[in-house]
């Protein structure tokens, strides 16, 4: 998705156009049927991004070279896609979180996210050091 996509455009333009012809009261639907819009949009751009990123690494396996090499956190597909995955599912959460519980609800939602990416990126030390036949004591 370009920084300028003309579907994304058109689709705003359509909205905004809506909104004057039916006023104020329908702004707030009419924003969340754009931004789900929009969010469809970037996960079809993820989806491909992902899908292309998963195809190189079945190539260089395919080859015989081991994927992802010259990375020193694992490749750039498990960690890209791990953490676009997190802040995909970060937005919902966040809402959800605010809608219950407010602030608290939202630093609780954000702490677990980042929880989650902390054992995350914990676990890819952890095989990392193992793959070199060392402990994590040493």
């Amino acid at each position: 998705m370009s920084a300028r996509d003309p579907e994304i455009k058109s689709e705003l333009d359509a909205t905004l156009q809506t909104r004057r012809d039916l006023g104020p009261e329908y702004e707030e639907e009419l924003i969340e049927g754009f931004l789900e819009k929009v969010q469809q949009r970037m996960d079809g751009t993820f989806d491909t991004r992902l899908r292309r990123q998963l195809a190189e690494q079945q190539m260089q396996v395919a080859r015989g070279t081991q994927p992802g090499t010259g990375s020193p956190d694992g490749t750039f597909g498990e960690r890209f896609g791990f953490a676009a995955v997190t802040m995909v599912l970060a937005v919902p959460l966040s809402a959800i979180g605010v809608v219950n519980e407010g602030l608290a609800g939202l630093l609780v939602t954000w702490g677990g996210i980042f929880g989650v990416n902390a054992v995350h990126a914990t676990g890819l030390f952890r095989r990392r050091r193992a793959e070199k036949g060392k402990s994590d004591w040493d």
